[in-house]
């Protein structure tokens, strides 16, 4: 990754990246170092959330932090339709599951795909997802999906693993500074019952 964004500042045109989001706190320290590189767009598709509360609650945090800073290049948000039966057609049958396995992996297949999706046909330079900056994230796995979704519909796919160099502790940092919400679980109704 390191790489490609060294090769990014080179460019006369400051290529544009679609970024899944899942939260503000996620999200915070990743538009903070990507902006330095990225037009970014930040698309907030979470039917995994337990309820349209708790999905409406997170996308308000999104775009309040979006909205108070200053970012080296332009980002925006675009927050989607809350649509349960997207995640709960995705996880049939793997409901027992534990937290952390394969339910965990079709969702974040769903929500990358997604993303994918629409950065090929709205022509973005990269996608990517936030979902790495968790240490309750697999991230060898995320990219994985990553790299699947990249050949499967020709759209490159910014790899990355954004807990390190203590990428995780500055998203602490900036949610405390700016009062984010800040859950104990990822969103859906078995990590609330786990949390």
């Amino acid at each position: 990754m390191e790489e490609l964004l060294r090769e990014a500042v080179k460019k006369e045109k400051t290529p544009r990246l679609l970024l899944h989001a899942c939260c503000a706190p996620c999200s915070s320290y990743v538009l903070e170092y990507l902006s330095d590189y990225f037009e970014i767009t930040a698309l907030f598709y979470n039917p995994n959330m337990e309820s349209m509360e708790e999905y409406q609650k997170r996308a308000k945090e999104l775009l309040r932090f979006i909205d108070e800073n200053t970012f080296q290049n332009p980002v925006s948000a675009r927050i989607t339709s809350y649509v349960p039966d997207d995640y709960t057609s995705q996880i049939k049958g793997l409901e027992d599951c534990p937290e952390g396995g394969s339910r965990c992996f079709r969702c974040y297949r769903l929500r990358m795909e997604y993303t994918a999706k629409l950065a090929k046909k709205e022509q973005f330079d990269f996608f990517t997802t936030t979902l790495t900056i968790s240490p309750l994230k697999n991230a060898q796995k995320i990219n994985e999906i990553g790299k699947m979704l990249e050949e499967q519909y020709q759209i490159p796919y910014l790899y990355s693993d954004f807990k390190k160099k203590n990428g995780y502790q500055r998203s602490i940092q900036l949610s405390r500074d700016y009062h984010l919400y800040r859950q104990n679980y990822c969103g859906c109704v078995f990590s609330k019952r786990k949390s």
